[in-house]
């Protein structure tokens, strides 16, 4: 039946009824007084029309679900997969692992080969070259690598990866997800793949331990979630880190910050302001955060606490530290908050917090207000007012019985500039604010511009376009901290071309 409508075969068709003959009409007179009158039709104006006259409602088809879009990574058939685990599984039955464990990468690489051909003239499979080399190569990665992974590892381009079980792989590129025709064999390889890639940093994933984070020997980012918590097989999800590090000039050259932008983050780095990074997951927060920390003078001493040590410091004197999750007895755990309460017997100069998630964050704030200037720290929140609330939250959620004006007051005390960093909707990141915090009014933290990114539409592309403007801030607070150490005139000179 259609949606709206009575259709005419729903419509029940008249059944004639047998009846008596009826008489003939008698003509009866009526009086005048009772003869019925017509009521003349009066036009209401908001009246709802008669049924006639109302417009036929319009018959709407739900729209086709467009087919996902595929990007083909590697060109491969059926064929060559299902080639390659009978030639994979004739090597493990031939191959002696503990002997192959005693090779370095390059002669155990060597050795694979060898027997790998040797297996292919064996077994008569009939390949090209081409094919031949590649089958090596993937083999050779299934042993020794990371598997189906070195080809996204290897490309620059690619931002994150995410395995949803052995036959589903999505990428990031430019800040787009796309699915890829990557797979795995089966989730047992890909569950050995990632025990291979937690256990270089001494963690473990397994059923009893099925959540781990982990990073990759450049840096990157690991999260893996096994069964049974996840349900369609093991979930990797690998936070991709470029080789080349970046540098605070080309976040100006992919237009995340302009010029006197990045002049003003510069000054901020130079004169030891204490600042505070927010913004969405995948918002470039890490990123800015090591951009930021180029700044640092290299005589200063710098000690980092992360829950996986990812930051890629430039200094020569840096110590970095990492939490340690509990053994498989429950014992032996060190948080967050163990390593920023040791940094203070460490004679620091900067602190340095990878992502403030709890109650160190309280231990973050006495550190920056103690002498430990400079000090910086990441977390998520979706503004900068939204980032102080959320610190002020942690600081509560910790146990800590103390005024929400107390908290505040070291809020405001020990934090100099909150950065906000976002990602738009065509991909793109941009630093939105630079806030300064300026003090307490009664119950209420006040801030401050500096700079604001604002969003003027977009092109034929769908590229966001915009453009960062000061507000028109003549001295902001940190201007005394940028006068002791001789850098006012740099950043009059960039407030200026920011008010513009």
């Amino acid at each position: 039946m259609a949606f709206g409508k009575r259709s005419a075969s729903s419509i029940p068709e008249a059944v004639p009824v047998a009846s008596k003959p009826k008489a003939a009409p008698v003509a009866v007179p009526r009086p005048q007084s009772q003869k019925p009158k017509t009521p003349t039709p009066v036009a209401v104006k908001g009246a709802p029309k008669p049924p006639s006259a109302q417009a036929k409602p319009v018959q709407i088809k739900p729209a086709e679900p467009k087919p996902e879009p595929v990007r083909q990574v590697n060109q491969q058939s059926e064929q060559y997969y299902a080639t390659k685990t009978t030639i994979f599984n004739a090597l493990i039955d031939t191959i002696d692992l503990s002997q192959l464990a005693q090779l370095d990468a390059e002669s155990a690489r060597e050795e694979i080969r060898d027997i790998v051909v040797e297996i292919i003239s064996i077994k008569n499979v009939v390949m090209s070259i081409s094919e031949q080399e590649q089958l090596l190569d993937d083999i050779c990665n299934d042993v020794l690598g990371y598997g189906p992974l070195e080809p996204l590892l290897a490309r620059d381009d690619i931002a994150d990866i995410m395995v949803n079980g052995a036959d589903t792989t999505y990428i990031e590129v430019n800040g787009k997800i796309e699915r890829t025709n990557v797979r795995f064999r089966d989730n047992a390889q890909l569950m050995n793949i990632c025990q291979r890639i937690v256990s270089q940093v001494g963690r473990r994933v397994d059923d009893s331990s099925p959540i781990c984070d982990a990073r990759l020997l450049d840096g990157s980012r690991v999260n893996v979630i096994a069964p049974p918590l996840a349900i369609d097989g093991p979930t990797l999800t690998i936070r991709k880190f470029k080789k080349d590090k970046l540098k605070l000039q080309d976040l100006v050259n992919f237009g995340s910050i302009s010029e006197p932008g990045a002049e003003i983050l510069r000054i901020i780095g130079h004169a030891r302001c204490n600042v505070l990074i927010s913004g969405g997951t995948g918002s470039g927060k890490t990123t800015l955060l090591n951009c930021l920390t180029g700044f640092i003078d290299p005589t200063e001493r710098v000690i980092t606490c992360e829950d996986s040590a990812e930051l890629q410091l430039q200094q020569p004197h840096v110590v970095r530290l990492e939490t340690r999750p509990p053994n498989i007895e429950g014992s032996g755990e060190v948080t967050m908050r163990d390593l920023v309460k040791n940094c203070l017997r460490m004679r620091p100069e900067r602190i340095i917090v990878g992502e403030v998630r709890g109650p160190e964050a309280f231990d973050l704030l006495q550190a920056m207000n103690t002498g430990h200037d400079g000090s910086m720290g990441t977390l998520h929140a979706n503004s900068p007012r939204e980032a102080l609330s959320r610190v002020e939250s942690m600081i509560t959620m910790g146990g800590f019985s103390l005024p929400a004006r107390t908290i505040r007051e070291m809020i405001v005390g020990s934090i100099d500039v909150v950065v906000q960093a976002s990602r738009l909707r065509d991909g793109s990141r941009r630093i939105m604010n630079i806030t300064e915090v300026m003090g307490l009014e009664g119950d209420t933290i006040v801030l401050q511009d500096v700079l604001k990114y604002e969003i003027e539409g977009e092109d034929e592309n769908g590229r966001v376009l915009g453009s960062h403007r000061g507000t028109g801030v003549g001295r902001p607070r940190f201007w005394e901290r940028a006068s002791y150490y001789n850098m006012e005139r740099e950043l009059a000179a960039a407030l200026d071309a920011v008010g513009s």
